[in-house]
């Protein structure tokens, strides 16, 4: 089971999701920021980080994981080991980890686990629908240029003094001035108008998106224990006795070894027995469970306490005897 995409989704809720034994993703909200060098815009979004000392599992990611698949909460917890442990072998292997839409882990020299956060996504649903952009320099326009003053001579004649008097008036004379409009003007009020129409009908195309994801993810798990589930029948001509099982005993075993690794399941309980006998001569320590819901007779290479001791036998089956081997955890 792949737990990145439900670490994603609850990324957009909470400012905190621990992945027990492992560590945690912390959110911190960054407000809008603007690059006067470079003229661009960047809005607001969730800056991702990440925290090996807290560890402890306080049941978020598993109960959104047992909400989601429809199973149990120990099923998901189990879940979550198992994904830890193969996240830890590839850091140990390859000495980096890439989480999907999340960021990159990196194994330094001193065994320290470095986070690098991947910038391509924005976990701030109230910024969903806003992207960076670059905005060209705003031209301020000069002042008006003061009017120039020029002087008009005006003659006066008195007709008592016979004096002429030459008086100058002031003539403004105004210098119209063109100005340019900036072009990209009408294009920043378009674009503004566009992001606020993306932003008020891209969002419930969102929601209604990650609603249609949920779906897709909840019918393959549905599908592919479907599939688990459904064996080839074998076609015996010579019928096999049947074996009485202690039912107390196996309710026993069960209680305290609930890793189970599945060899097949049977409508024919005499085909469940032949299975279970070429088990035994293999030297596997074989069971076969009572019929179950689905009418079948579950066959099991071997019953284990711990879900790393399963894991371990398991890739050793696979490897020997059968590929499609795999675990049942049993509710307790």
């Amino acid at each position: 089971m792949k737990i990145e995409l439900y670490i994603a989704q609850l990324l957009y809720r909470y400012q905190c999701v621990t992945v027990p034994g492992f560590g945690a993703f912390l959110t911190e909200i960054q407000s809008a920021q603007l690059l006067e060098n470079t003229h661009s815009f960047f809005p607001p979004k969730k800056v991702i980080s990440f925290n090996t000392h807290i560890k402890n599992n306080d049941g978020l990611l598993a109960n959104h994981i047992a909400q989601a698949e429809k199973t149990s909460y120990d099923y998901a917890v189990s879940a979550i080991e198992y994904e830890v442990l193969n996240w830890k072998k590839t850091l140990q292997e390859n000495r980096s980890f890439s989480i999907k839409n999340i960021g990159v882990l990196t194994l330094t020299a001193e065994n320290n686990i470095l986070f690098t956060p991947n910038e391509q996504t924005n976990y701030l649903a109230q910024s969903f629908g806003l992207t960076s952009f670059v905005s060209p320099a705003v031209k301020r326009e000069a002042a008006l240029p003061k009017p120039e003053l020029t002087f008009e001579k005006s003659t006066f004649v008195s007709a008592a003094a016979s004096v002429v008097i030459e008086e100058e008036k002031p003539v403004f004379n105004f210098i119209p001035e063109t100005r340019e409009r900036s072009p990209y003007l009408k294009y920043a009020v378009v674009f503004v108008i566009g992001l606020a129409i993306a932003g008020s009908i891209g969002y419930p195309m969102y929601q209604n998106q990650i609603a249609s994801e949920t779906v897709l993810v909840e019918t393959a798990v549905q599908k592919q224990v479907q599939h688990k589930i459904q064996e080839a029948t074998f076609f015996i001509q010579t019928p096999i006795p049947a074996v009485t099982l202690s039912l107390k005993s196996e309710k026993e075993v069960e209680t305290k070894m609930p890793y189970h690794i599945m060899a097949g399941a049977f409508r024919s309980e005499a085909n469940a027995q032949k299975r279970y006998n070429q088990l035994i001569a293999k030297g596997f320590k074989a069971r076969v469970l009572g019929i179950n819901k689905n009418g079948l007779y579950p066959v099991l290479y071997g019953s284990y306490a711990t879900f790393a001791e399963a894991e371990k036998e398991k890739d050793s089956i696979t490897e020997t005897d059968n590929p499609e081997a795999w675990i049942l955890i049993q509710s307790l």
